[in-house]
């Protein structure tokens, strides 16, 4: 393969497979990629079979998970909150004067990417950057995007005539970081206020458990991350960044300390995944004299199922039992730091800013524009056709 041709499914300015764009780029429109929900109890099952596709899970075991969204009468919340992800992200460009339309679809739900994709075709848009509602990397939250845009292109039978890019991942970009700050600090600092020493106050910052080969494969392979690879990494320095920012609002709150939990589990026990559990941890931190806790969702861009069960049910009951003081803080969702934080990316991305003169928060980005080669693999599958990084 070509240097000219290292990136497949790429625009001009990428299509080199250097880490960040060579040239300014101009783009037709915005392509927002969401996960996807049910909407209704008679899509539950059939969205959980697109979610395990390929792993043969049969429905009996798919129930036990169904039970999560049948709660909320089989209405998964992350449809309506990138309904108004992409309105906000609308106005935010038309604030700024951006002719920029904006497409939304899913990887699991309808919409799906392929329509969204054709759509664009049709209007004539056919040069197009990608957002993704996950800010870090491993093979779930990035390469299986890519690997979407790719499957899409060839499916609908527009490789060749429609380009695919994606935003580099943001996790540590200050729109991002910005959105869980105040919250958080409000939370710590009602703790103070009503008597609680910083000492007995922890934050458990969470994020979805990944199985550990898995995250050992995250990020590009010729660079050491540690053990957990790039997704514990990039999780770790977010944690970190958002404390200092706390610390900056109240001083009262620099001796508060943070851990990284995990949360959202699905394989089996044979199986290693990223621990501690945060329903375990919360269990064990009273021994540890901890009497109040701030869980701090920095995974997760919105308040979708895996917040609303996993967090606002089992977590906070988790807490109730060990007998702690408790509350859930806020995800990015439509705040204007993160929406704006969004847009800057896009600006950023066509204008192809120097990477020393790009924004980031920790000392791992700002993260590339284009994946590098052998990054975030498929520990089941291997490496598939992707778009929007160099192939292997």
């Amino acid at each position: 393969m070509t240097a000219a041709s290292s990136v497949p499914y790429a625009s001009p300015a990428s299509a080199p497979g250097e880490s960040f764009a060579a040239a300014p780029q101009r783009y037709d429109a915005l392509l927002l990629a969401g996960f996807g929900g049910p909407e209704g109890q008679e899509d539950v099952i059939p969205f959980l079979r697109n979610v395990t596709r390929g792993r043969g899970i049969p429905d009996e075991r798919l129930e036990e998970v169904a039970h999560h969204y049948r709660r909320f009468g089989g209405v998964s919340p992350i449809n309506a909150q990138n309904r108004a992800l992409k309105a906000a992200i609308e106005a935010e460009l038309a604030e700024r004067g951006i002719d920029l339309p904006v497409y939304w679809g899913n990887r699991n739900w309808s919409p799906y990417l392929s329509e969204a994709v054709q759509q664009a075709a049709d209007a004539g848009d056919t040069r197009l950057l990608a957002f993704a509602t996950s800010a870090y990397s491993s093979f779930s939250s990035c390469r299986q995007y890519r690997e979407d845009f790719a499957r899409v292109l060839e499916e609908t039978e527009l490789a060749g005539a429609v380009t695919i890019d994606k935003i580099r991942q943001f996790f540590d970009h200050p729109g991002f970081i910005d959105s869980f700050v105040g919250s958080l600090a409000e939370s710590l600092g009602g703790f103070l206020d009503e008597g609680l020493p910083a000492g007995a106050v922890r934050v458990l910052f969470t994020t979805h458990s990944i199985p550990t080969a898995d995250a050992q494969r995250s990020g590009p392979r010729d660079r050491d991350f540690g053990p957990g690879g790039a997704y514990e990494a990039q999780h770790l320095a977010v944690a970190a960044a958002v404390m200092r920012r706390v610390a900056q609002r109240d001083a009262r709150l620099s001796g508060v300390a943070w851990e990284l939990v995990y949360q959202s589990r699905s394989g089996p026990a044979s199986q290693p995944w990223l621990e501690p559990d945060v329903c375990e941890r919360i269990a064990q931190l009273p021994a540890e004299g901890v009497e109040g806790i701030a869980i701090s969702p920095i995974g997760f861009v919105s308040d979708h199922m895996e917040v609303l069960w996993d967090l606002d049910t089992e977590a906070l009951e988790a807490a109730e039992d060990a007998g702690l003081r408790a509350v859930r803080t806020a995800t990015p969702g439509t705040d204007p730091a993160f929406v704006s934080g969004i847009v800057d990316l896009v600006e950023e991305r066509m204008a192809a800013v120097d990477p020393a003169a790009r924004p980031a928060e920790t000392a791992l980005g700002p993260w590339f524009d284009v994946c590098r080669p052998g990054c975030c693999e498929n520990v089941r599958a291997g490496f598939r056709p992707a778009a929007a990084g160099v192939a292997p």
